[in-house]
């Protein structure tokens, strides 16, 4: 056995080396790669993962949290439906979110639907001439019905004197419906 006994000993010894350090290095790669996905992952999509559950969301600018279940998501906005009211709810001001799936679904993977932006949910509010409450991000509140939806900013028809609010979308918080 002699010399050709501790050669191959040697040989595998370092291919056990060899197998060691590509080990550690692929399990290097897969964290990076892990990492690297999951910096594509949005808020959005962990939210399209939770359809039809509870979440409570932490919304800038309204006093309490909005808890319901998540109805409809979308690339600018989330609905909420609260017991008998709905909250249509901009993805921009979002703080937090309890009760998220654990899990996302790829953008890839929506419905084409889900690209209609903030716009059209608060047009589907308007269309249906409801009144509601709008919630700022200041934390301000306007109650009243929404008239028509330009491309940045909403109008609100407010009080007895029915003036006229421009809401622009980059302060609105949410919008609720009044039951």
């Amino acid at each position: 056995m002699g010399w050709e006994h501790d050669l191959f000993a040697l040989f595998d010894d370092l291919e056990g080396q060899a197998s060691a350090l590509y080990a550690a290095e692929r399990d290097v790669e897969l964290a990076d790669r892990s990492r690297a996905e999951y910096q594509q992952v949005t808020l959005a999509s962990r939210l399209m993962a939770t359809l039809g559950t509870e979440a409570t969301l932490g919304v800038h600018g309204i006093g309490g949290p909005v808890t319901g279940t998540v109805e409809r998501v979308a690339e600018e906005w989330v609905l909420v439906s609260s017991g008998e009211q709905d909250w249509v709810v901009n993805l921009d001001a979002v703080r937090t979110v309890e009760g998220a799936s654990v899990r996302s679904v790829p953008e890839v993977a929506w419905s084409p639907l889900t690209r209609l932006g903030l716009g059209s949910a608060l047009r589907r509010i308007a269309e249906a001439g409801e009144r509601c409450l709008v919630h700022l991000r200041d934390g301000s509140r306007h109650e009243g019905t929404l008239r028509r939806v330009g491309g940045d900013f909403c109008e609100l028809v407010e009080g007895e004197d029915r003036r006229m609010i421009l809401i622009a979308f980059s302060g609105l918080a949410a919008a609720q419906s009044r039951v």
